[in-house]
């Protein structure tokens, strides 16, 4: 354990207004504790996120890392994101920027399953969001039927999200997304939009409303009962139910449809993630040939024989081969990805070499980008931890203070491989009795998901692992694995982070994994060690200098662990100087300034039409 005397930051209130232009129908809005693939920054205080109710036919208007493969794109390290930003640009996502609340008590992000600060995913990822913060808002009129109490505003803080934000409020664009406040629809107007950020009005967030049959089978449902497990491999976990897939298609007209509203003759419509596999077709019929269309897939992508699985297989692919451009994190996914259409749609043309696909007249690019995280904000939140913020961490949980310190932090999915982590401490425990009472592994899981079956097995089998570990091994004085699945703040995920002796990453497979690079870019003193699954996407980057396992080989995880707590000082610090130069060689910003330069030069540089995109030269 590594304690510094440093003073952390003050918080920020803010006083905004309540209220808005009312809707007639009232809502009842639940509450899922989950986060999202996307971001895997399970830990970090996010908006919450419930399902809700009220018509899915009734709100659309009628109007208004470096690599040689040609499929893997490059890009400069950019310092003004914003200056980069396409022309008119057009977010679409599950999760939305900023969320109202009435302040009646916290909630939970229904995508990127983070806990409400009382104050989600991601996202990530979508693999993608870091967090939000709530505020008070004050100033506009609450609508008739509304809630009398005052309206809080969840605002993005990290991850993609917050990355997207500042740069549609330089475009003055608009973002597109599932409105799942209670307050959401009491502070739009008749065609469900709302200016943000609240205290300066520089875009238009357009609200979904979904009902909660909606919400079940469209996103409960196919996208997290099909989808998501195909994606990850997990075949035999698919469930299919009989509406879900009518369901997913009519969520992903309603988003089309309202992009159509938006969209103008220069429009680029950028959507991310598997809650859009059909979208992308459906926007292309009805928004001009000379808008362009991207999407970037945060999760993975499976392998032909693993994809045949998924219903309504070739309609997935064709929607998706609506998309002028089509991201992933790492090359293999990409590469997946042209092998189904070449296996399932047999009238389309596949390039690999120069990443193309063309099908019924129009070309879709295939690249890889690996997404970072904010590095810099994550680095000076770990530096302005202090000492008596980790110690009441450790009195919390009663880890003795002399105790070196291992860490997980995971959404309680059956991708991130804890049980397979779990059984791998229990083979170090047994093998190294020399490290009982001396190290302690602390594992901060968000419960997921947890109306699907399999999420809810998943959990049961971790509490009792952990609970039978610690019966073996535990004393009156010390636990071997502390296991919580409390909120955490943000500044004690980073004290936890820089703190941390040991950061364990084992998915069994993930599109990124952005924890690992969070704990990289937290470790301020660079004595600490990652872990890192050999499955993660961010094993492309990170490789080199982290230590690799694969999850399931268990012995040669448990011996991993114990290589981790004996390395010397010096080789600690040169393999996390390299772990901290990547990261921050390929942060949040240049991820984003790279998928600003590929929609730009889709879009072809402001000349229209499709023959223009197509005669684009391989990325």
């Amino acid at each position: 354990m590594r304690v510094h005397d440093e003073q952390s930051s003050p918080t920020h209130t803010y006083n905004l207004r309540p209220g808005g232009s009312g809707r007639d129908h009232e809502r009842n809005r639940d509450v899922d504790s989950e986060s999202d693939s996307e971001s895997d920054s399970a830990a970090t205080a996010t908006s919450g996120s419930g399902p809700g109710s009220g018509s899915v036919s009734g709100s659309a208007s009628n109007a208004d890392t470096d690599s040689n493969h040609p499929t893997t794109a490059r890009t400069m390290q950019t310092s003004n994101t914003e200056s980069s930003c396409p022309d008119s640009l057009i977010v679409v996502s599950n999760r939305q920027p900023y969320r109202h609340t009435y302040d009646e008590g916290a909630g939970t992000d229904e995508e990127n399953g983070t806990e409400t600060t009382g104050t989600s995913d991601s996202g990530s990822g979508s693999d993608s969001d870091s967090g939000s913060q709530s505020r008070p808002q004050n100033g506009a009129d609450v609508g008739p039927n509304s809630n009398t109490n005052p309206i809080s505003v969840d605002e993005p803080t990290g991850g993609l999200t917050a990355g997207i934000d500042p740069v549609l409020q330089e475009a003055n664009g608009t973002w597109i997304a599932w409105g799942d406040g209670d307050a959401d629809f009491d502070v739009t107007n008749q065609r469900d939009c709302v200016r943000v950020p609240p205290d300066d009005e520089a875009y238009t967030l357009r609200r979904i409303d979904l009902s909660e049959e909606a919400v079940d089978a469209y996103y409960r449902g196919f996208s997290n009962r099909v989808l998501w497990p195909l994606c990850h491999g997990f075949a035999e976990l698919v469930e299919e139910r009989s509406d879900d897939l009518e369901w997913y298609r009519t969520v992903n007209e309603r988003f089309a449809a309202a992009v159509a509203d938006h969209a103008s003759d220069d429009a680029v419509v950028w959507l991310q993630d598997y809650h859009f596999a059909l979208a992308p077709r459906m926007i292309r019929q009805t928004i001009p040939d000379s808008a362009s269309i991207a999407q970037f897939w945060h999760i993975p992508w499976p392998s032909p024989a693993t994809f045949d699985y998924c219903p309504a297989h070739e309609e997935i692919l064709e929607g998706l081969l609506g998309n002028d451009l089509l991201g992933f994190h790492v090359e293999r996914y990409a590469n997946a990805f042209l092998d189904c259409v070449r296996r399932f749609l047999p009238d389309a043309t596949v390039d690999h070499e120069q990443g193309t696909i063309q099908y019924n007249g129009q070309t879709t690019r295939v690249v890889a980008t690996p997404m970072g995280v904010d590095a810099a904000s994550y680095d000076q939140q770990a530096r302005e931890t202090d000492a008596e913020q980790l110690l009441s961490l450790f009195d919390r949980y009663d880890i003795p203070r002399n105790s070196a310190i291992g860490l997980g932090v995971d959404r309680l999915d059956y991708t991130k491989g804890i049980p397979e982590r779990l059984t791998a401490l229990e083979g170090f425990f047994a093998e190294n009795p020399r490290w009982h009472g001396d190290f302690t592994f602390i594992q901060k899981a968000t419960p997921s998901r947890t109306e699907i079956p399999a999420y809810a097995r998943h959990g049961d089998i971790v509490r009792s692992e952990v609970d039978r570990i610690n019966r073996r091994f535990g004393t009156d004085d010390w636990q071997p694995i502390v296991y919580t699945e409390d909120y955490v703040e943000h500044e004690d995920l980073c004290a936890l982070y820089r703190h941390a002796d040991v950061m364990i990453v084992s998915p069994l497979i993930d599109g990124m994994n952005l924890v690992a690079q969070e704990y990289v870019a937290a470790s301020v003193e660079t004595d600490g060690t990652l872990l890192l699954s050999d499955r993660a996407g961010a094993h492309e980057r990170l490789s080199s200098h982290a230590l690799t396992i694969d999850p399931t080989d268990v012995s040669g995880f448990a011996t991993a662990i114990g290589d981790a707590l004996s390395m010397t000082p010096q080789d600690r610090t040169r393999r996390m100087d390299a772990l901290r130069s990547s990261v921050f060689g390929g942060d949040i910003d240049d991820w984003m300034a790279t998928q600003f330069a590929l929609l730009r030069r889709v879009h072809g540089d402001g000349a229209a039409g499709i023959e223009s995109r197509e005669r684009t030269q391989p990325m």
